[in-house]
């Protein structure tokens, strides 16, 4: 099945022409910067736009940096607040004119990864996580995901995860990668005291440079790059939309009351 596939981001908002059979993308990925402020709306418009550049018709499938439950963003960590409460399948897809399914980017970049990456055919609990603006996390258990999980936000060192070793906090506070390495190193040493996974699976933007920061990792957990790379969010949310019209789901187009007013309010 082909479905288009599209990674929302802080910065960017990337999408491309998945074949969720293969896991593969067959047109050229597009990449358009994310609106600022990024408001429901503008984000909105801007992925209309995009879209508009496949002249493509059918199914979305929307990875989103938030926690997305039943369509609804119900965080929005590294994206603007007006975002709390939003119904976003409904927004996207009366936007959009597209059925859209929306779920957590990291959640999607973890489904392409389980199907046709690095986790693949691997049993027990296998983590995602993925390094960029903030840590996202997906877990699955025995190829099933638990939805929604939040671990950048777990307290680390007197602090929120993701503001001590993301990389956007390594770039921040000017670390080497050996260095800001460390600090990750002792985030992976508390998922593994909480979660004892059987693999953990890197992705985003600082995964590309594991070779620089892998001699500071000493958990005893395996730990690998994705192999999907910057792809798998794309992938994923292409496989999550596809799986959904096979299951005969249909976007959640029920508004909640919080999100019943204007950008900004």
């Amino acid at each position: 099945m082909i479905v288009l596939g599209v990674d929302i981001g802080g910065s960017g908002i990337k999408g491309a022409l998945v074949d969720t059979d293969k896991g593969e993308l067959v047109s050229e990925r597009i990449r358009i910067e994310t609106p600022q402020p990024a408001t429901p709306k503008a984000v909105a418009k801007t992925l209309k736009d995009l879209i508009s550049k496949f002249d493509y018709h059918g199914p979305v499938g929307c990875g989103f940096p938030a926690t997305v439950h039943h369509g609804v963003a119900f965080t929005a960590a590294n994206i603007d607040k007006t975002w709390i409460n939003t119904p976003a399948e409904k927004l996207f897809t009366e936007t959009t004119g597209n059925d859209c399914y929306v779920l957590n980017d990291a959640d999607a970049a973890g489904i392409a990864e389980i199907k046709f990456g690095a986790g693949r055919d691997v049993p027990g609990v296998v983590m995602m996580i993925t390094i960029g603006t903030g840590l996202g996390s997906a877990i699955f258990i025995n190829g099933q995901l638990f939805p929604n999980t939040e671990l950048g936000h777990l307290i680390l060192n007197d602090d929120i995860a993701e503001h001590y070793c993301s990389d956007s906090a390594r770039q921040r506070h000017d670390l080497s990668w050996k260095k800001w390495g460390k600090r990750f190193n002792k985030y992976l040493h508390r998922l593994e005291f909480l979660f004892n996974p059987d693999l953990i699976i890197l992705g985003g933007g600082a995964s590309k440079s594991f070779e620089k920061f892998s001699e500071k990792i000493d958990v005893r957990t395996r730990v690998v790059t994705a192999t999907t790379l910057n792809t798998a969010g794309i992938i994923g949310a292409a496989m999550h939309a596809a799986d959904s019209m096979k299951a005969g789901l249909k976007p959640n187009l029920e508004a909640v009351e919080e999100a019943e007013k204007e950008d900004g309010e």
